[in-house]
């Protein structure tokens, strides 16, 4: 759109997920709409284009997923992941009103399909979206279309007006020019600040230089950093984030879920010199990849190798990218630039360690290494049929965690008030249930179900 007008019932900060929920709704409930948007039009949607799948719980088969994922079953996989460091009242509020988010999706265009084969088959807890994070975002910028929800790309909210406990308005960058918008209730959907290299250095010192970041090179965290330099109440801690092992191959940004490697459980992985230093089978993938990050972030120069054999090739989903392969050990470790003896070693050491058992690459199988340090507790099968394959593997970031701090209405608090007329929703919140780890379509579930609440929220107060 050319021009803006000055004043608005809502106005939604981003324009992902998150953001289209709250707009959504808010417009259902007659307000007028504007969500703004920092990245250009072909770029909309934040991370929300590179997502594939929504968490759900359900009391019995619906739309695709299959049979039942009770609500205490949910929340047992939510703290194994992330060892107890949540919000249970805001947890189970997500899962409970996950349910009622699917179909509310079905009848706001998204469409869903059975879930994909390999690794990740997730058909009893996991709605796959059809065509994928991008057809889920422009189903909803239709429906908000179709609304009268106005849109502003390449705008960037520069700073968020609060006084004494209440929004009046923002400054606001588009073309070049600054202008104040003003609006009765105000959504923060413009997520954590991955992008912000020198945020992210901040936090964790200079390794986080040698970071990719999945998601969009859009999330620079100005609009958080704006709320917290004036007060706004914070959650989560700012070392914590969705970071998974990506192929090392992979751009700085953007180059969303396709890099990931889906190979680890089948594999041994190790540092640059060599050494494993992690469990690789401790659980199936979809509750464990989003470790792996983290796990090689603390490794020197901040990267991995991911070593399989000929049998292990065909286990799990193809990468994005051709492995490295060799037809010996040796020649696999010169072209990946690790000590040719000393992964030897590690493999003939791992090789010794391995039990007899029968594989079963969808199920913990029990296959384990015996009296080696660290284990792996599942799918351990000797590495010694060549062609031998690797991967190089570095951390990818997808979001952050330090973020807002809201309650059940998705109000945002300040010096412990509530403020009147500013909600937040998406991963500039997601720091509140998440407090580290990961669940495999759980950030699309917070995004829902807090985007809903927030845009009826607003319109409620609007009213």
């Amino acid at each position: 759109m050319s021009d803006l007008d000055t004043t608005w019932d809502v106005i939604v900060a981003g324009g992902g997920n998150a953001g289209l929920c709250a707009a959504i709704e808010a417009a259902e409930a007659g307000c007028k709409v504007l969500i703004l948007d920092v990245a250009p039009e072909f770029y909309r949607g934040g991370n929300s284009r590179h997502t594939r799948n929504f968490r759900c719980m359900h009391k019995g088969p619906l739309s695709v997923l299959t049979d039942t994922y009770g609500e205490e079953e949910y929340y047992k996989d939510l703290i194994l992941v992330t060892k107890g460091k949540t919000d249970e009242d805001l947890a189970r509020m997500t899962i409970v009103m996950s349910e009622g988010c699917l179909p509310w999706m079905e009848a706001h265009g998204v469409r869903f399909q059975p879930s994909l084969s390999g690794t990740l088959s997730l058909s009893r807890t996991n709605a796959f979206f059809l065509g994928g994070g991008k057809a889920l975002v422009n189903a909803y910028y239709n429906t908000a279309e179709d609304l009268g929800v106005a849109v502003a790309y390449e705008t960037e909210v520069i700073h968020v007006d609060v006084e004494e406990g209440r929004f009046t308005g923002l400054e606001i960058m588009r073309g070049g020019v600054q202008q104040r918008l003003e609006a009765k209730a105000l959504v923060l959907a413009s997520g954590g600040f991955q992008a912000n290299i020198e945020w992210l250095a901040d936090a964790w010192g200079p390794a986080a230089r040698n970071f990719l970041i999945r998601g969009t090179p859009y999330n620079r965290g100005r609009v958080l950093r704006d709320m917290l330099d004036q007060g706004a109440d914070s959650v989560g801690d700012p070392t914590q984030c969705h970071a998974v092992a990506i192929d090392g191959r992979a751009a700085k940004f953007d180059d969303g879920i396709v890099t990931r490697l889906d190979c680890v459980p089948f594999s041994i992985v190790v540092n640059k010199n060599g050494e494993r230093f992690y469990d690789e089978g401790e659980d199936v993938w979809p509750k464990r990849y989003a470790i792996w990050g983290r796990l090689v972030a603390a490794q020197p120069e901040q990267v991995g190798f991911a070593i399989i054999d000929s049998k292990a090739v065909r286990d799990f989903m193809p990468s994005v990218f051709p492995p490295e392969t060799a037809d010996t050990l040796e020649g696999l470790a010169d072209k990946m630039g690790i000590p040719a003896n000393a992964l030897r070693e590690t493999v003939d050491a791992f090789n010794a360690a391995c039990r007899p058992g029968v594989f079963k690459g969808g199920d913990l199988d029990g296959l384990s290494t015996e009296g080696l340090t660290p284990p792996k507790t599942n799918w351990a099968r000797p590495i010694t049929d060549p062609p031998f394959y690797g991967y190089s593997l570095r951390p990818g970031v997808t979001f952050t965690y330090l973020g807002l701090k809201v309650d059940r209405t998705a109000r945002v608090s300040a010096g412990g008030a509530r403020l009147e007329n500013v909600w937040a929703a998406g991963e500039i919140m997601a720091g509140s249930i998440l407090g580290e780890g990961y669940l495999a379509g759980f950030g699309m579930t917070i995004g829902t179900v807090f985007g809903r609440i927030a845009g009826q929220e607003a319109a409620a107060h609007v009213a």
